[in-house]
């Protein structure tokens, strides 16, 4: 269970406080809030959380590079580079596409195949986006050095697998001999590796993910040997994540961090104790409202598998309801609300605010942020690159 209370005084709560009176459906203001389900973002508490891990990344002598899977907009990707991010992480070309000039540089974390792909990692370096790429098979860099014949156009960085079995190559010797198949196009030039380690990031106990994350450091740190040994020491070596960012820091074998989640949180990360740069404050919430209340004991609200993804449990209530009442997922459009014993039933049209159990895909499914800023309706942010888009 997430513990709400780190939250319950942070910024939005504060803002949420200020406009209580807003969720009285006969209230005036009550029109000037999105209508449901909707994602509210609270810039202030962003623009505090950006600025956390801006400070620590300098502090540390790191640089940052944030994953912007997570936000997918143009408008928090420019807040980073203006904190002083040297780029941003794209999970998809899309993304990068989209994403293209709102930061100094991208990086593409996900491997790429085919001659589609190619083509368009060969677009982006034609339209001068400073753009590297990751790979951990030697199948297809023929086939991309051919797509950019001007020399050293595009950084390409050996993708490391940290045990999780998804992508990386598996061994330093696989490393090694990819590294050398990058320098062997002249259109190439070996960058550096990623070493990313999901299965880490959300281990509660601080103590615990650090332990986990100095068994995967073996790894690394051999690997960043046999490269260094063979002549091909890497320039870069990026990954990390919000739950490990403090721990990765400490070990001292990373250039760059690839935080992502530290700038909306959620409830995943909010049941963590994070350390490094952390606490962060909850900037993103889903707003939703009761649309039926005939049962007793629980109530139907507006938001269901099409509003909220369900990839890590239930979403946290922090407002409108007591915090102690259990979501449940009912549909495509709704979602079920069960109310403590004691509690006083809900009206048709209260609005309740949850915090999303995983940020990332849950604001990959609106596209829209409405942002919340000095106690007041501040406009939308799009999240330009969410989904996967029209494809050539």
């Amino acid at each position: 269970m997430v513990n709400l209370s780190r939250w319950r005084n942070s910024s939005f709560g504060l803002v949420l406080g200020g406009i209580a009176h807003a969720f009285d459906p006969g209230h005036p203001l009550t029109m000037a809030l999105p209508s449901t389900p909707c994602l509210v973002l609270d810039v202030d508490a962003l623009r505090r959380n950006v600025a956390r891990m801006a400070e620590f990344a300098k502090d540390r002598g790191l640089r940052l590079r944030p994953h912007a899977k997570t936000h997918k907009s143009r408008e928090v990707a420019a807040l980073q580079a203006q904190a002083g991010a040297v780029g941003i992480c794209c999970a998809t070309l899309y993304e990068a596409e989209q994403l293209a000039g709102a930061a100094p540089s991208i990086l593409l974390t996900s491997p790429i195949a085919g001659p589609q792909a190619i083509a368009r990692v060969a677009a982006l370096v034609e339209r001068g986006v400073d753009l590297a790429v990751v790979a951990d098979h030697p199948a297809f860099l023929s086939a991309l050095a051919t797509a950019l014949p001007a020399e050293g156009r595009l950084s390409v960085l050996v993708d490391i697998d940290p045990g999780m079995g998804r992508t990386g190559v598996a061994s330093p010797a696989d490393a090694v001999a990819l590294a050398r198949a990058i320098t062997a196009h002249a259109s190439l030039r070996f960058g550096g590796i990623q070493y990313y380690c999901g299965g880490e990031q959300h281990i509660p106990a601080l103590a615990a993910r650090r332990a986990a994350i100095g068994m995967r450091n073996i790894r690394l740190a051999g690997t960043i040997s046999a490269l260094t040994s063979a002549g091909l020491q890497p320039a870069v070596v990026t990954g990390g994540g919000t739950g490990t960012h403090g721990i990765d820091a400490d070990a001292g074998l990373l250039t760059e961090l690839q935080a992502g989640s530290y700038v909306f949180m959620d409830q995943d990360y909010g049941a963590c104790e994070l350390g490094g740069a952390g606490p962060f404050e909850l900037a993103l919430t889903v707003h939703a409202t009761v649309v039926s209340a005939n049962q007793a004991g629980w109530v139907t609200i507006d938001a269901g598998i099409k509003a909220i993804a369900t990839d890590s449990g239930r979403p946290a209530v922090m407002r409108g309801a007591p915090t102690d009442s259990v979501y449940g997922f009912t549909g495509d459009e709704f979602g079920r609300l069960d109310l403590p014993a004691q509690g006083a039933p809900l009206a048709v049209g209260t609005r309740i605010v949850m915090a999303a159990s995983h940020c990332d895909p849950t604001a990959n499914l609106h596209g829209i942020y409405h942002l919340m800023k000095d106690n007041a309706a501040a406009g939308i942010w799009l999240a330009e690159a969410r989904g996967y888009g029209p494809t050539p």
